[in-house]
């Protein structure tokens, strides 16, 4: 577990206990915790456990995450752990053992150990049998050896559908948020059946005449692939049938369906629907009834959809405008913070007169901090909220508290172009900062560290710094972190300059230290004319819903607007990745000189000329469309090109040190469409084709990897993501959906004509990259490559030369955000147990996505 996370969420438990916790920003803890089964009869509750108290120093942000104890132990079906046994030491060098631990009376696992520690259970079973594991409190589990997804937040959401072996079974659990942890097993009551835990519904609102989109999970039990299932609901007389893609064997899967709108009478306060789950010759397998709440689109509601990044059906909620008739109203487009539901996000403000307040969600309530597959949720409900109310994009708003308020740090400086003004309220504008920042905490409680650590400053400060041991690997390391560019919210700082800003923090907050926002306050007054800095008076983290339905923000929204392209006559834009931000009113960067370094452009334009100064730009393009008046000519770095008046754009290449007109970069060259790091083959609606011609030990690992991933992404991103094997993978049944293959080319069906032209090549025993060839069944990478049948799609690939390099790719930390994933990582074996010495190469494809030597560290 990394272990910053480890310090950060201790902090945050010791702060929410040291303030008032309740209101809106703990409304979402703990509330939907799964207590009943209703899944089938409880077998086995286990009551007795080992535990492992990690007892490490937090570390400073490293390039790599690794678990060197889940490293022992990966791929083995027999541990050997045992009670008293050392697999460990500790900070201070001794040996740390397994020790005995007993549920308390909830049946949970409770020791503040289990914040960074390791629970081991064990079932002895008389035959193979197929159960459920129910568990929580964890954030991933290896069962037999192999890992499995977990219930991090504690909300007893995770099913997890195994095959128990004939004798003992063993268990080993990572720790989650929380100091405890639950574990059952289930005897399943059927093959195949609904479960009610983490269901995705929408409101029913009586002006909407469409169907309603929804989800819900259908767990498989059984040992073979099903096809050809329906859901059917039925609202009175009204019926949709929604038909489900196949659900793999052993595999709980959260599936969309339609709730069909229906006439529903007048003053009627919630409607049933009846949910069926029918086989193909139309035979009731399992059936379901749901009360969805009645309301009107001008009260507060939520509104599900189904989302472009997977397929799966994701919701806003809304405090709708009181003006029920006016068009082109202003948007205040609010997020959420960690744990906080985006209803109780909607429902702490009051409505508006002249705008509508909307909430995404985040993908979950903790979800990415709006960042990555967060980012992307957020652009979604956006345009769609954009698109369903035909709000003002002149006065749109951006706004947020907590997690939220960096969201609103963090999307303001993304996308500068999007907003009139931001008002980030108890927001931290870098994660990896806020992360970081914990440690400045503890070493300004020196009684505190002594307590915890046994240490002074100056020995913990040494002993937490991410030790490097050559200049290559510092060069290494700052290769694989350039993929966290996009999230470095502080080097896009003068992004800001494009708009207003209302800060706002509580005086005496310990959650989000005020310190934060007053740095904030001093780098803004350095540069920036037009902002906003209050300080409630002895407001603490969450002092009730006006800590951010705060009037004086909605006045200062109101002396806001959006200046019309043509009128952007100077303004600079910063990006790290045109795949994640290209574009600042008239002006995108297509592609640049070295991938995933800043790029910064700054634009002085009158009526007859448009200057452009470029940094780490190669391609550019102006767009004309909104223009009145062309200017006659562009300087470009002093480089003066004439306009010609019919175009509606103009696009520029840098070549050398001189820029030319030239045409937009094919889609196969790396653009805005599709530019990588490796974190961006999860979008798409990736489907996961894994390998199955190789041994029948290569194809179950392959087969739990794409598993993991998955049940991994169903979890963190409320996702859905599709699972084929290779040899009933047809491309022309996925077009312009991201492919995410494991395999290599000796065992995957589909390696050789999607991956042909591939400058890394991978097969046993053997992997190229750029010619170079390497050998031995220890190596393993992550890489994402352009799909050559679209002009859109990538493939995002897992693949190993080997068994050991296998268990290496086992992790799946790019799913989550503030990890850092380049196009390419090559590695061995070792980078499980020891991170980066274990890495060989990382680094960017070219324009061409081709390897150029400039971008890409050899560590050897």
């Amino acid at each position: 577990m990394n272990r910053i996370l480890s310090l950060f969420l201790f902090f945050v438990f010791v702060s929410l206990t040291a303030q008032e916790r309740e209101g809106n920003i703990v409304e979402y803890f703990g509330k939907e915790k799964v207590e009943d089964v209703h899944e089938g009869e409880v077998l086995h509750i286990f009551t007795e456990a080992l535990i492992y108290k990690e007892q490490q120093l937090p570390k400073d942000t490293e390039a790599v995450e690794y678990d060197p104890l889940f490293a022992k132990f990966i791929g083995k079906a027999k541990s050997g752990i045992k009670k008293g046994k050392s697999t460990g030491k500790n900070y201070r060098g001794e040996p740390i053992r397994w020790e005995e631990i007993e549920v308390n009376e909830n049946s949970e696992f409770q020791d503040s150990g289990l914040r960074d520690g390791y629970l081991y259970l064990e079932y002895e079973a008389d035959a193979e049998e197929i159960v459920l594991l129910d568990a929580s409190g964890h954030t991933s589990v290896l069962v037999n050896g192999f890992p499995h997804e977990g219930d991090y937040y504690d909300f007893g959401w995770n099913l997890i559908p195994l095959k128990l072996k004939k004798g003992k079974n063993e268990f080993i659990l990572s720790s989650g948020r929380f100091s405890r942890m639950r574990a059952r097993l289930i005897k399943p009551k059927k093959e195949l059946q609904f479960t009610q835990r983490d269901m995705t519904l929408p409101e029913i609102l009586i002006q909407q005449k469409e169907n309603f989109p929804a989800a819900i999970r259908i767990a498989n039990t059984s040992e073979k692939n099903i096809e050809n299932i329906k859901v059917v609901a039925r609202v009175a007389n009204a019926v949709a049938e929604t038909a489900i893609s196949a659900l793999p064997a052993l595999h709980v899967r959260k599936v969309p369906f339609e709730i069909p709108s229906a006439n529903i009478p007048k003053g009627k306060k919630e409607v049933q629907v009846v949910l069926e789950l029918v086989n193909a010759n139309r035979k009731i397998l399992d059936v379901h009834t749901l009360s969805l709440p009645v309301k009107s689109k001008y009260e507060h509601h939520k509104k599900t959809f189904v989302s472009n990044i997977d397929g799966s059906v994701q919701y806003y909620s809304m405090a709708p405008s009181l003006d029920t008739v006016s068009e082109n109203q202003a948007m205040f487009f609010s997020l959420h913070g960690a744990s906080v539901e985006a209803v109780n996000q909607a429902n702490a403000y009051q409505q508006k007169d002249w705008g509508h307040i909307v909430a995404p969600t985040n993908r979950r309530p903790f979800g990415f901090a709006w960042e990555d597959w967060g980012r992307l949720d957020a652009l979604e409900v956006l345009a769609h909220s954009e698109n369903e109310w035909k709000t003002d994009a002149t006065h749109t708003y951006l706004t947020g508290h907590s997690m939220g308020g960096h969201g609103t740090w963090y999307l303001g400086a993304t996308y500068p172009d999007k907003f009139a003004a931001i008002a980030p309220a108890a927001g931290y504008p870098d994660l990896l900062l806020y992360r970081e920042s914990f440690k400045r905490r503890i070493t300004d409680n020196p009684q505190l560290l002594q307590e915890r650590f046994k240490m002074g400053v100056e020995e913990f400060n040494k002993r937490t710094a991410v030790q490097l041991n050559s200049k290559k690997e510092e060069d290494l390391s700052a290769m694989i972190k350039r993929a966290g560019n996009t999230s470095r919210t502080l080097k896009l700082i003068e992004n800001y300059l494009n708009f207003g800003i209302y800060v706002l923090h509580g005086e005496v907050d310990s959650v989000v230290p005020t310190f934060i926002a007053r740095d904030m306050r001093e780098r803004l007054g350095t540069f920036h004319n037009d902002f906003v800095y209050y300080e409630y008076p002895n407001g603490t983290h969450w002092y009730g819903n006006h800590s951010m339905d705060w009037p004086l923000i909605f006045d200062f929204f109101k002396a806001h607007d959006k200046k019309t392209d043509e009128n952007q006559n100077d303004f600079s834009f910063k990006t790290a990745s045109p795949g994640v931000s290209e574009k600042a009113h008239y002006i995108k960067i297509l592609q640049q000189e070295r991938p995933f370094e800043i790029s910064n452009i700054s634009v002085e334009k009158d009526s007859t000329l448009l200057q452009i100064f470029t940094e780490n730009v190669k391609t550019i393009e102006v767009d004309f469309s909104e223009f009145s008046v062309k200017p006659d000519s562009i300087v470009i770095d002093e480089v003066r090109i004439a306009v010609n008046k019919e175009l509606k754009s103009l696009v520029m290449k840098k070549m050398k040190s001189n820029w030319e007109v030239t045409k937009k970069p094919g889609y196969q060259e790396k653009g805005p469409h599709r530019y990588g790091g490796f974190k961006d083959a999860f979008k798409n609606k990736p489907v996961l084709v894994y390998a199955t011609q190789g041994s029948d030990r290569e194809n179950k690992w392959y087969y739990h990897r794409a598993k993991f991933d998955a049940e991994k992404f169903y979890y963190r991103a409320n996702g859905d993501l599709t699972l084929v094997a290779d040899t009933e993978f047809n491309p022309e049944d996925y077009p312009d959906q991201n492919i995410i293959l494991y395999g290599n080319s000796d065992n995957h069906a589909s390696w050789k004509s999607m991956l042909k032209d591939s400058p890394i090549q991978v097969s046993k025993g053997e992997m190229t990259v750029d010619g170079k060839t390497l050998k031995g069944k220890d190596l393993g990478a992550y890489f994402i490559y352009p799909r050559k049948d679209s002009d859109l799609a990538s493939i995002g690939v897992i693949t190993a030369t080997g068994e050991q390099g296998m268990k290496a790719a086992w992790g799946n930390d790019y799913l989550l955000n503030g990890t850092f994933y380049p196009d390419f990582m090559i590695f061995e074996d070792t980078m499980m147990h020891e991170g980066l010495p274990g890495i060989k190469a990382a680094g960017f494809f070219d324009n061409s996505w081709r390897i150029e030597v400039n971008d890409v560290i050899w560590n050897e």
